[in-house]
């Protein structure tokens, strides 16, 4: 069966159509691009996507430092203009081509990415026209020659899409030669001084490697990014594969490049790297929360009663556990239950308040965390070989007095404000590598808050700590 081929659908428009004027004007851009130092082992780009004449340079900085390099698959991360879809689509066909060729799509490496998560599916229309991927493959064909392709285009843009996405790649890419790429403009059609003034927010934010105050940024417009979605996933996806250390390669806008300063487009580059030394994370992550003391088959005790409940929900054989159980498993204490399938949450469910002997509180999260989170469809027996299971046995929440109070790592966060309300375990802000700041404000969305709602009268803030196993 013919493979399937996605078109040229910008060629003779964003950059030229005959292949020797294309290959000639990317090798002038990179020709005329100085090669930055870069003290680690990249691991993501960051490059525009306008028309060449406009942005082709910026670009070239970027492109730049991995010419001659050896990737065997490079992630595109790009915006969707011409058509809304929620999540991501991942073209995961034959191949894109260009007047320079084909790029095979990689489709191992695709649907191992697609499987990381439900909102990542193929959807032919965010593909057909969609110029802001299109126009990274000539570069990347003349810098690196032979290489795989990963396409993805996000539709919505919001953070947990992009999160999401960016955990995905992560977890896909983990273990192989892969160069991601993060395709966006800045801002559009102001004046050159303005331009200017607002673009420096989000390379601030791209220089701190900060992908939550990037958001906050966007959301709060104080700057602007068509491709805000994919830098915030690539960054995402760039921590988790050991990237440290950002830097900002090249910053124009047209009205540099036209003199026409009266309504620009700005155009950035830059690189995430790692640095020396530093290894891919998975395995390595420092142990978040803090012993309560239990021993190690007490431990195993109740990871034994939430799978028996779990599995005999599933089949209708639920029975009391016939082990004696100890002092401390009779305590009452507040616990969550998580459960993962294929490294993806698959429920989470949790009592904050010791009602119950810590036995029976897991049992019931147990069964919650599989059949009652909103978020999710009934777990299904099918399911249950598949299925990792990670207890929190919660410390008594107290009220913060002070954020300097919260230990990333050992502290969880409860946020009450009227109506609302919001929970974050300690391990979440290790995972994510949050600082205090972006650990209350991620809590203030959990609870549909407004994120700086933290820091308004009448929010309560409690930290708690956890054993977790």
């Amino acid at each position: 069966m013919k493979e399937e081929i996605r078109r040229p659908a910008v060629a003779g428009s964003f950059y030229p159509a005959d292949p020797p004027t294309l290959a000639r004007q990317v090798r002038e851009f990179l020709n005329r691009a100085s090669k930055e130092e870069i003290p680690g082992q990249i691991v993501a780009l960051v490059s525009p996507h306008a028309g060449y004449l406009y942005s082709g340079q910026v670009a070239a900085q970027a492109f730049k430092l991995i010419e001659g390099a050896d990737f065997e698959t490079v992630i595109v991360v790009a915006p969707s203009h011409r058509v809304f879809f929620q999540g991501a689509s991942v073209y995961d066909r034959g191949g894109f081509e260009t007047p320079l060729g084909t790029v095979p799509v990689d489709k191992e490496l695709c649907r191992k990415i697609m499987g990381e998560s439900e909102i990542l599916r193929f959807l032919p229309q965010g593909h057909s026209q969609e110029h802001s991927l299109e126009v990274q493959l000539p570069f990347l064909q003349e810098a690196l020659g032979k290489f795989s392709l990963a396409p993805i285009v996000i539709g919505d843009q919001s953070f947990a899409t992009c999160q999401k996405v960016g955990q995905a790649i992560a977890r896909g890419a983990k273990g192989k030669n892969v160069l991601l790429v993060a395709s966006t403009d800045l801002s559009h059609f102001h004046s050159y001084e303005r331009a200017v003034k607002i673009d420096q927010v989000l390379l601030e934010d791209i220089r701190g490697f900060d992908p939550q105050k990037l958001q906050q940024d966007l959301e709060e417009e104080k700057g602007e990014a068509c491709g805000g979605g994919p830098v915030i996933a690539v960054m995402i996806a760039s921590r988790e594969l050991g990237a440290s250390e950002s830097k900002v390669l090249s910053y124009r806008n047209s009205g540099d490049v036209t003199g026409d300063r009266s309504g620009v487009v700005g155009y950035a580059a830059a690189v995430f790297y790692r640095a020396p030394g530093e290894a891919e994370k998975g395995g390595m992550r420092k142990k978040a929360g803090i012993s309560l003391g239990l021993q190690e088959e007490e431990k195993k005790t109740l990871r034994r009663i939430a799978l028996a409940a779990i599995e005999g929900k599933l089949k209708g054989t639920r029975s009391a556990p016939a082990e004696k159980l100890s002092s401390n498993l009779d305590e009452k204490r507040g616990a969550f239950v998580s459960l993962h399938k294929n490294g993806r949450l698959r429920g989470c469910i949790g009592q904050i308040a010791p009602a119950e002997p810590l036995h029976q509180t897991i049992e019931n999260m147990a069964i919650a965390a599989a059949f009652d989170d909103p978020r999710f469809d009934p777990l299904t027996l099918r399911e249950l070989k598949d299925l990792e299971l990670e207890i929190s046995v919660l410390t008594p929440m107290e009220r913060l007095k002070s954020s300097d109070e919260i230990e990333i790592g050992k502290h969880g966060l409860y946020i009450k404000k009227g109506f609302y309300s919001g929970l974050l375990l300690p391990q979440v802000a290790a995972e994510y590598g949050w600082d205090r700041t972006a650990f209350l404000e991620e809590t203030c969305r959990k609870a549909g808050l407004p994120r700086g709602a933290w820091k308004e009268k009448g929010t309560e803030i409690y930290i708690f700590s956890a054993d977790i196993f």
